[in-house]
Order: C-alpha cells, then sequence, then structure tokens
C-alpha cells in the first residue's frame, strides 16, 4: 500500500511550491550551444508536461504503474545481493566521483553508488555481482539507470533539480535505519520517509533534497525509467535519451566508472590470490 507523502513540516527549511518548469538550472555564461541545446530541452520539457501519461505530480501513487508490486515482492531477493556489494562498501565509489555535476551538492565520501545500468552502458562485472537484482530490473518499462545508493550516517543533500523531467525516479528501500523520522527525502512540498520492502516513485525535476540524520547507513534501490508519454514526446524523448550517451558529460561519467572498475575487480581478484 502506497505510503501517503507528508506535508513539509519539522525540518527548518521552507521551500516554495515549484515547478518542474524550471528544472534546467542556468549556467554561468553558456555557450552558444549550450543555449540552443537548452532551449530546445526546455521545450521538450513543456511538451512532456502536457503529454503526460500519468500526470505531472511531485510523487506519484505506485498503483498507476502495475508493475511495482512485482518489484517490491522481490525486494528481499535484492537486499541479498546487496549485502555482498557493501562486504566493500569502503571501496565504492562516491556519486561525485562519477559525475562530476554532483560536486554542487556533495563532495564527500557519504554518498556512494553501485551502478548496474546508466543511459547507454551497463556494467557486466557489477551486473554478474547482482545478477537477480539485474533480472528484477528488467521488468520496469522504460529502464534507463539503476544503481544503489548509499546514504551515510549524518549525510544532507542539500535542494537541487534533476536536469530534465523526461523520466522518472524509483527508490525502493532496502536498508532503512531507524528511527525513520529521521531520515528522508522531501520533493517539492511533500516528505517521503523510506521503508525497507517499500518503493516510492518521484519526479526529480521538482526541487528535492534527501537527508539521513541517524547513526546508521540508509540503501536503497535507484532507478530512472522514461515517463509515460503520449504521440509524439515520447518519441522525441527517447530519441533525446539516447541522444544524451553521446554527451561529453555522459561519456566522462563512463569512463570513470570503467576505470573504478577496473581497480575495483583487480584488487579482488588480488585478495582471492592471496
Amino acid at each position: 500500500m502506497q505510503s501517503v507523502a507528508e506535508p513539509q513540516s519539522g525540518r527548518e527549511h521552507n521551500p516554495q511550491q515549484k515547478s518542474a518548469a524550471s528544472s534546467i538550472r542556468p549556467m554561468e555564461r553558456p555557450t552558444l550551444v549550450t543555449r540552443f541545446f537548452m532551449r530546445i530541452v526546455g521545450w521538450v520539457e513543456h511538451l512532456n508536461r502536457a503529454l503526460s501519461r500519468v500526470g505531472n505530480p511531485p510523487i506519484y501513487d505506485k498503483a498507476i504503474f502495475p508493475w511495482t508490486r512485482v518489484i517490491e515482492s522481490e525486494w528481499r531477493t535484492i537486499q541479498g545481493e546487496l549485502q555482498r556489494v557493501l562486504t566493500r562498501k569502503e571501496d565504492l565509489p562516491a556519486f561525485h566521483e562519477l559525475s562530476a555535476d554532483v560536486l554542487a551538492i556533495s563532495n564527500d565520501r557519504r554518498w556512494k553508488s553501485f551502478v548496474l545500468t546508466g543511459y547507454g552502458f551497463s556494467s557486466a562485472n557489477n551486473i554478474r555481482l547482482c545478477p537477480e537484482t539485474w533480472r528484477i530490473c528488467q521488468g520496469i518499462p522504460g529502464l534507463t539507470t539503476a544503481l544503489f545508493s548509499i546514504l551515510e550516517p549524518g549525510k544532507h543533500l542539500p535542494a537541487h533539480r534533476g536536469p530534465y523531467n523526461g523520466v522518472l525516479r524509483l527508490h525502493l528501500g532496502l536498508i532503512v535505519p531507524e528511527p525513520r523520522e529521521r531520515l528522508g527525502i522531501r520533493v517539492d512540498n511533500q516528505i517521503y520517509r523510506w521503508r525497507e520492502g517499500e518503493l516510492v516513485i518521484f519526479d526529480d525535476a521538482y526541487e528535492h533534497e534527501a537527508w539521513n540524520d541517524t547513526s546508521d547507513t540508509r540503501v536503497v534501490l535507484f532507478v530512472d525509467f522514461r515517463k509515460p508519454l503520449r504521440f509524439p514526446a515520447n518519441l522525441i524523448n527517447w530519441f533525446l535519451l539516447h541522444l544524451a550517451v553521446f554527451t561529453p558529460f555522459i561519456r566522462e561519467g563512463i569512463d570513470k566508472e570503467k576505470a573504478w572498475e577496473r581497480r575495483f575487480y583487480a584488487e579482488a581478484e588480488a585478495m582471492r590470490n592471496r
């Protein structure tokens, strides 16, 4: 049963209602090419909102997506594979070590990731370590990204917005420490508190922030999937997301992920051969 997102309360923040229309943060001194691309993305975002098949709320009723029941029913299987990954938690990459734009919200090692797939790249090694998680993720229509997101004690991700509203985000609670009142995610003016075995779907093009004020680690399965859209927005969105794979930003992230994997699995092999 879908948990009801709480109205914002109990935090020091006082956000104003924001719409996904402002999801592209202005860049300082953008080049002509960048300005042209941002205008195209802005136009596509407007189309995505107008032609959404599922509306445009900050946090969705998961009953809209029938396949979520299957994902939740297998959460223990995913949690079991996560435990293998966490045996080397300190060796996992911080988000900003793979994606430079994350430096705007996190520059320490208290927010880590373990990537299965992301925008055209799939990690054969990581999938081999978590084959059942990968199988389960294949049941998500329009899957673009799947990873474990690890938020260490005391970590706060300040208010920010995703770069594009053509995808929706899913969090499946895998390790959620107590007390639950001391961790959560705010999306626009709604607060959701993770629960083990329960998932939430939200639009990260709204302003959002997350925090873990407990003394233990929080881990979720973090998934992006294409937003269900009507024609022609669905085709334009598909094209834009596939085009993103060839941008320098995405290519740089893929190269960093591959370099980290080489080190990570070489160290694992060396430990086995001792």
